[in-house]
This record gives C-alpha cells, sequence and structure tokens, in this order.
C-alpha cells in the first residue's frame, strides 16, 4: 500500500477508483474545495494522481480492515467507480457500509448490479452509461440543447422557444397549467442568463431552461 500523504477525518471525501468516473468525481471535488482521498489497486493509476489529489493511496478496498486503517470509517461520503470488477464493487460497498460511512454512492453497470449495490449499503446508485445514452438520444432528436434527469423522475432541459410563446409573457403563455412544466431561466443570444418571472417576455431565438416531470418535459420539447 502506497501513499503521498495521510487523510484527514470528517471534511475528506473518499473516492474510490480512479477511473473515467471516479477520476473525474475527484477532480470536480478538489476543484469545488474538498479534501479527497483517492484510493485504486493500480500502482500506475495511482501514481498518475499524486500531484492532482489531497491523498491518493494504493489499496485493496474490499478489506474492511484497510479502509478502517485508512480512516475512511471517520468520512461523511464515499464514491465508489469501480467499473467492470462487480465483486469488487459490491464488497467495497459492504465494507463501507459496516463502517458506517454515511452517504455512500456507487457506479452500477446494470440494474442488477444497482440493486446488489443498494442492498449491500449503497444510498446512491449512479448509471453513467445508462444516463449519458438518455441524453445523447435526446440532443441527437434535435428538440433539447441539454438535458439533465435525476433519479426521481425529475428532469432539467434547455430547449428552444415554442413559436406560440413567442412575444408573450411567461404569465400570459400559463406553461405551467397548460403542460405542467415551470421555465426558470431564459438564455438570449449575446445577452446573460436571466431568471425567470411571470413578466419575462419571451423572444424568437430565446433559449428556456425548463424543469419538471421527465415526461412533462419532452412533451413540452417536442412542440419547438
Amino acid at each position: 500500500m502506497a501513499s503521498n500523504s495521510s487523510p484527514g477525518g470528517d471534511g475528506v471525501v473518499v473516492v474510490i477508483g480512479l477511473g473515467r468516473l471516479g477520476g473525474a468525481v475527484a477532480e470536480s471535488l478538489v476543484r469545488l474545495g474538498h479534501d479527497v482521498l483517492g484510493i485504486d489497486k493500480d500502482p500506475e493509476i495511482v501514481q498518475s494522481w499524486t500531484d492532482r489529489l489531497t491523498h491518493v493511496v494504493q489499496a485493496d478496498t474490499t478489506n474492511g480492515d484497510t479502509l478502517r486503517r485508512l480512516g475512511v470509517h471517520g468520512f461523511g461520503h464515499a464514491i465508489v467507480g469501480i467499473g467492470a470488477d462487480i465483486e469488487a464493487s459490491v464488497l467495497t460497498v459492504l465494507a463501507l457500509s459496516e463502517l458506517e460511512v454515511g452517504d455512500i454512492w456507487a457506479k452500477a453497470l446494470t440494474s442488477r448490479h444497482g440493486r446488489i449495490l443498494e442492498r449491500t449499503g449503497a444510498h446512491h446508485v449512479i448509471y453513467p452509461e445508462a444516463a449519458m445514452g438518455e441524453r445523447v438520444a435526446h440532443l441527437v432528436a434535435g428538440k433539447m440543447t441539454d438535458f439533465i434527469e435525476f433519479d426521481d423522475g425529475f428532469a432539467i432541459v434547455k430547449t428552444r422557444t415554442p413559436r406560440e410563446v413567442e412575444g408573450r409573457t411567461l404569465a400570459e403563455a400559463a406553461l405551467r397549467s397548460k403542460y405542467g412544466v415551470t421555465v426558470v431561466g431564459v438564455k438570449r443570444p449575446k445577452a446573460d442568463f436571466a431568471h425567470a418571472t411571470p413578466e419575462t417576455r419571451i423572444e424568437h431565438g430565446d433559449l428556456l431552461i425548463v424543469s419538471g416531470a421527465t415526461k412533462l418535459v419532452e412533451a413540452f420539447a417536442a412542440i419547438t
């Protein structure tokens, strides 16, 4: 086991598996000002992260005693980004759960894998490939310029302005009562983003930031 320094405790987030997902999450957390303990079993990967993370360690995370020695039992958040090794993924989540880590996020490859992770202690299961596939499908269809769906059937999209809304205020358009969606912001060409109010007047060429149930925002985008 190798490390570039010793992690602290409560304020540190542990990211296990520094592949595509884990690495991206770790870098983003550091950029947001968090201390990050990165763990991976591959020494070459660990070496490549030594200058980018607060702490980085080579270790077998399926071993609860190893995680305890690293102080992970004192952490509030853990992200398990282990990819193809499903057994290691599940055993790592189980070890974190037994250490009573309060908030465990884990990557799943399939729905069955996700169910197992939930049963072994994951509080949040991430399906990155499925989520990206959904997002790309919406973008390719051309009705949306961005699409983010949350795990409770709620989505936020950026979409073009429907012709029926042009020249009207949001109060006049009554999109919430008509389509069940909420316009939360407007991006006008060559202008700053503006939070929407009932008095906001929508013009041709505006991009709308719309939130609501996934099926409703999809239906709304379809009319653009």
